[in-house]
């Protein structure tokens, strides 16, 4: 579970731990030992965009070429330094004080990469234009005092028009589109949002305080129902220097709304902005919007809406391009022995040839190599250790007697109530072979259970394991302090509350994550801390192990996630590219992909080899806090604030169900054994089943190769769903299914 702060927490930079690969979502940067990230590929890029010289600069973009050229300085780019000198028309002797390009040249191509390190010039990341992989944010860096705020300075909003003709130019706009076909209607329509908050931001930048305040009163509820928060974040924003240091706005105004639009629709408005002459609409739409135009039929008004409320509008369709290894890895070969449990019940049947074929198709369909599937060592994945191995003997063991679920055999569900929680349980993790429940809580502790007859007991001392025979075959039971046995295990290390907990595939180790900005891996033979990770800031507000252990994977108030081991200290991978907190994190079965949901209303999938967004997905109308992939890796489900679950084809990188029902945030998600039953858990106190196979099957297969990137939603969710379950008043924020399709669910009891 996760909150979101109002504001980022002070604190020091310099704790930051220097990752080996940071990412800006369209490549690969790479830093190097002292942090400071390697030549920006947009910095050229931006230097030499413009193909006539500018015009000498006045005096009030002095304060930006000094920024830039600094920039550049410190990046080492001094090609690029004497292009923009060259571009601007200054001589190469000239003050570096001297010219600059306004705030609709540079700054409107939003081309800005961050440097690696605290003092770095730029404090934040904002959106390279041409990048497929979408706008990128990172947690504010304390810059020095005495040098110019750069992003103020590259997204200033420049005076271009009478400040009482705003109410004219919208209106003018406004009209036209209500009086255009209902076919383009709808999609123009997108345009009202965006436009909206620029002239709004435009009048307070320039201090137009009065005509500002007019213009949102008369036109804020205008605006789609989703985009409230927004609202309600932008109304408190009434003088220039509230626009300093607002996150949200900031986000706004260096990231590009992306309008998704057909021809047709995109002509008529060119043309009505070129007769009227608009130039203050015209000059907003190139420079703060990136408009994605299709051939074909303009989508309906549902089609739109269904894609839409993020923070920075759709997805560019090319960033959903890049083709991802959705398959699933091979599966060790492993001999599975027969039990005399399962030799008797063959004979009792007198059908032992029914039962053989199903153990040996189990074998070979694990044998098969998937054609989607990545190579086996596209990633370096820990090897099996004998103990994994009788693991997954035993897990084959159990698939034989897993119950095959169907919307006419729904799973039983059992239901973990916490009582007298007041510790304020936050989340809860079940070992995949449903021995262990662990919760974090919001005095700081981590909590482990027993959920079966066995109790938990901890390694003995050193010393008493001189005494043990180490050659024993008993010698794993024998280097367990009976002593110790309880049924629940309380683990101190935190300083704050605990927002995400994590088992290992090997039910070694617990990953938790806090509001102290670290995550801590514990041991469950000893019940201790083993490692305190550091490299968040702010607090974790996820964190999750990958399924073949080894690789973990979490998620902060800092908008990144970031990838580790659990023998390095600092993270492998860092992820940057939301422009809100990543609320909740998740791995791919295969290991390749992590998948991560943030308060900007988004959902990327990041390869872990590279570092590289591969997916991005739009839809959702408030923070998502939960994902689940499909067994099979070809599908995602996500819930959010909204109550929506939404299903994604991650191999077309198109939404492709909505399924609606939940009255709350949906905290917990999870697809069966067999990948038939969805399972979402939210705090309206229930739990709901769905029929995922039909809701997959309903869709028009021939619309994926459709060219406009959307396809049309089927409005099933009454006929996908299986089933509702109410708790007494328990909000629900975990599910898990055993491995014989039982449906375990938790929360802690909330009495009204």
């Amino acid at each position: 579970m996760a909150a979101v702060q109002d504001g980022p927490i002070e604190s020091d930079s310099d704790k930051e731990t220097k990752p080996d690969v940071l990412n800006d979502g369209a490549g690969n940067i790479t830093g190097s030992s002292t942090g400071v990230l390697s030549s920006p590929p947009n910095a050229a890029s931006s230097a030499t965009g413009a193909t006539k010289p500018m015009a000498p600069p006045g005096p009030e973009n002095q304060q930006t070429l000094l920024a830039v050229l600094q920039y550049l300085r410190k990046n080492n780019l001094l090609e690029s330094v004497d292009i923009l000198r060259r571009e601007a028309g200054l001589s190469d002797d000239a003050d570096d004080s001297q010219g600059a390009d306004g705030p609709g040249g540079l700054g409107s191509a939003g081309n800005v990469d961050e440097g690696g390190d605290a003092n770095s010039l730029l404090n934040r990341v904002s959106i390279a234009t041409s990048a497929p992989a979408g706008s990128v944010a990172a947690a504010p860096s304390k810059g020095g005092d005495d040098q110019p705020d750069v992003n103020v300075v590259l997204s200033a909003y420049s005076q271009q028009g009478d400040p009482a003709l705003y109410d004219t130019y919208y209106t003018g706009l406004k009209n036209f589109i209500e009086s255009v076909l209902d076919c383009h209607r709808a999609e123009l329509s997108q345009l009202f949002y965006p436009l909206f908050v620029h002239m709004y931001l435009e009048l307070i930048y320039n201090n137009h305080e009065q005509e500002g305040k007019a213009f949102f009163e008369r036109f804020s509820g205008d605006q789609e129902c989703y985009y409230r928060d927004d609202l309600r974040v932008l109304s408190a924003v009434s003088k220039r220097e509230h626009m300093r240091g607002n996150e949200t706005l900031l986000d706004f105004r260096t990231s590009k709304f992306v309008l998704r639009i057909s021809r047709d629709s995109y002509q008529l408005l060119k043309r009505h902005l070129q007769e009227r002459q608009n130039n203050q609409i015209w000059n907003i739409i190139q420079e703060h919007l990136y408009i994605d135009i299709f051939d074909g039929m303009p989508r309906s008004k549902s089609q739109i809406d269904s894609m839409s409320g993020s923070l920075a509008g759709e997805t560019r369709r090319e960033a959903n391009k890049v083709k991802v290894f959705y398959g699933l890895l091979k599966e060790p070969e492993i001999e599975v022995p027969l039990d005399d449990e399962d030799e008797e019940a063959e004979n009792e049947e007198g059908k032992p040839k029914k039962k053989k074929p199903k153990k040996d198709s189990m074998g070979s369909k694990s044998k098969k190599q998937d054609p989607n599937a990545p190579q086996q060592n596209r990633i370096p994945l820990p090897e099996l250790k004998d103990s994994d191995k009788l693991d997954k003997i035993m897990n084959m063991k159990e698939a034989t007697k897993r119950i095959r679920l169907s919307p006419d055999l729904l799973p039983s569900i059992c239901f973990y109530s916490f009582l007298n929680a007041y510790q304020g349980l936050t989340a809860v993790d079940f070992t995949d072979d449903s021995s262990l429940i662990a919760g974090g809580f919001a005095d700081s502790t981590v909590r482990v259970w027993s959920v079966t007859p066995k109790k938990l007991r901890r390694v003995k001392s050193a010393a008493d394991l001189n005494l043990i025979d180490k050659e024993s075959d008993d010698v794993l039971e024998r280097i367990m302090d009976d002593k110790t046995a309880s049924e629940l295990k309380v683990m101190y290390g935190h300083s704050g509350p605990v927002y995400g907990v994590s088992f290992s595939s090997d039910r070694n180790y617990l990953l938790s994550s806090s509001e102290d900005g670290t995550v801590r891996l514990w041991s469950l033979q000893t019940y201790t801390c083993l490692v305190g990770y550091k490299g968040h800031n702010y607090p974790v507000w996820d964190t999750q192990f990958s399924p073949y252990g080894y690789y973990f994977i979490s998620g902060g108030h800092d908008r990144v996630a970031r990838l580790w081991a659990t023998d390095h200290y600092q993270p492998l991978r860092i992820f940057a590219g939301h422009l809100g907190d990543v609320t909740c994190t998740r791995f791919h079965p295969n290991s390749n992909y992590v998948a991560t949901g943030s308060a900007d209303r988004t959902i990327r999938l990041w390869d872990v080899l590279n570092g590289n967004c591969v997916r991005i997905f739009t839809g959702h109308k408030g923070p998502i806090h939960s994902l689940a992939f499909s067994p099979n890796g070809k599908f995602l489900a996500s819930g959010a604030t909204d109550g929506r679950v939404l299903l994604w084809d991650i191999g077309h990188g198109l939404m492709i169900g909505e399924l609606k029902g939940h009255t709350d945030t949906i905290y917990a998600l999870k697809f069966s054994r067999d990948g038939e039953i969805l399972a979402s858990g939210s705090m309206d106190n229930t739990v709901r089943l769905w029929d995922a196979l039909r809701a997959f099957d309903d869709v028009e297969t021939d619309d994926f190769t459709a060219t406009t990137g959307h396809i049309h939603l089927p409005d099933n969710s009454q006929e996908v769903l299986l089933g509702t379950y109410m708790t007494k008043s328990t909000p629900v924020i975990h599910l898990h299914f055993t491995r014989r399709n039982l449906l375990l669910a938790a929360g802690a009891y909330n009495p009204q």
